[in-house]
């Protein structure tokens, strides 16, 4: 029986739509060139239907020109440091405040350069802008001068160029950080300006403290009526089940898991609808899981050596009673290295090398909503179950094995 042509292009249609939506939840700033150009496309093409859907269920505004196209994305939970901006180039070391800083810093330089810009140059504005002596009362200074200083402001400009906010023209990072030479970049000026995801320019924000900071670039008109609270909750709930790895109900307040115990099917049809994520819900919460194991920025299990020590560690506290000493996580990576040890690399098995392997998985399983952690010791969260020995799990149909973390990217 011949499929009728009106089902094969709505089919069509929703194939692209979810694969459009999917780029932009995993890369908010698409170029029409590189290597994302194929997805910049699809989104072009379906520009008002996105536009609709990220705004009615997110508040996330989508902006499309001929050059890019840029999901303004803000986090639903603002203090979550899990998930910093990275140099790939370089280990994946994850972005120190320092480095935070020096990107804002370069950010307003090059907003107020020209059309191209050499590194030293960018440099010099960024020395004289961190001269600010309210900067310098924070404890944060730039000379550049040193070679650390000089590998940070690289990062920097990796992940700009990364981002689509350089080109290079000539020259390479390394040479400026060896003090060997410079690098000339073009600047994409309509990207840069596309670049900051708030409502509201940070200059206008009066707050003080870091979290009243990030609330008020973020917050939305007057939630003076219960139309306007319950659209924030329907957004702000979307935004979370869209970006973290498991909401938790114990993580909400009263009125957000009142509004999620009501409007649960309808919020998470309309995400898998939109992006073939689908919903796993259990006792202590629900996560959005994707059977494509795409939509990630972090992942579990994952191959190699970290991978292997992360798995090993994540059923060793899945057995827990309570807290565990970050001190008996080392003196397990250290048995387990005398079993394990031949499938890992030279440099793990060093001795003193277990209290980095801990670090590292600690990080990856924070990150994933399975642990928490004080200087001390170490929760286990109730998603780490699922890694428990011999547990049997049931999933709905077609879930991937891990509810991975979305991407966060603003």
């Amino acid at each position: 029986m011949t499929t009728p042509l009106a089902e094969v292009l709505d089919g069509q249609h929703a194939a692209e739509l979810r694969k459009a939506a999917r780029a932009l939840l995993k890369q908010p700033l698409l170029l029409a060139r590189g290597r994302y150009a194929d997805e910049f496309r699809l989104v072009r093409r379906h520009t008002s239907e996105l536009r609709e859907w990220f705004d009615r269920n997110t508040g996330w505004a989508l902006q499309v020109d001929t050059e890019a196209a840029r999901l303004r994305k803000s986090p639903g939970v603002l203090t979550d440091p899990t998930h910093p901006a990275r140099d790939t180039t370089r280990g994946a070391a994850p972005f120190t405040r320092r480095r935070y800083v020096l990107l804002c810093l370069a950010l307003a330089a090059l907003e107020r350069g020209e059309a191209q810009i050499a590194l030293g140059r960018l440099a010099d504005q960024i020395v004289l802008d961190a001269a600010d002596p309210r900067l310098a009362a924070t404890g944060i200074e730039f000379a550049l001068e040193r070679r650390d200083e000089r590998l940070d402001l690289a990062a920097v400009v990796r992940l700009l160029l990364d981002l689509g906010v350089l080109r290079r023209v000539a020259g390479e990072e390394d040479a400026y950080v060896s003090g060997a030479g410079d690098v000339l970049y073009d600047v994409e000026r309509r990207v840069l300006a596309g670049l900051l995801a708030s409502h509201r320019g940070p200059s206008t924000i009066s707050a003080a403290t870091l979290d009243d900071r990030l609330a008020e670039l973020v917050a939305e008109t007057a939630l003076d009526s219960d139309e306007l609270r319950f659209r924030a909750m329907r957004r702000s709930l979307t935004r979370r089940l869209l970006d973290d790895p498991v909401v938790y109900y114990d993580d909400l307040t009263d009125a957000e898991l009142g509004y999620l115990t009501r409007q649960r099917g309808f919020l998470t049809a309309r995400i898998t609808e939109l992006t073939g994520l689908v919903a796993e819900v259990r006792a202590e919460g629900i996560a959005m899981v994707d059977p494509e194991d795409d939509l990630t920025d972090v992942r579990m299990p994952e191959q190699g050596t970290h991978g292997h020590v992360t798995l090993l560690i994540a059923e060793h506290l899945a057995a827990a009673d309570g807290p565990v000493p970050l001190d008996e996580l080392a003196l397990r990576v250290r048995e387990l290295a005398s079993q394990h040890g031949g499938f890992w690399s030279k440099s793990a098995r060093e001795p003193g090398m277990e209290t980095e392997l801990v670090e590292q998985a600690l990080d990856r399983l924070t990150a994933l909503g399975l642990v928490s952690r004080n200087p001390y010791a170490v929760m286990v969260r109730p998603a780490l179950a699922r890694y428990a020995v011999g547990e049997t799990v049931i999933r709905e149909p077609g879930s991937a094995p891990v509810p991975p973390q979305r991407k966060a990217t603003s």
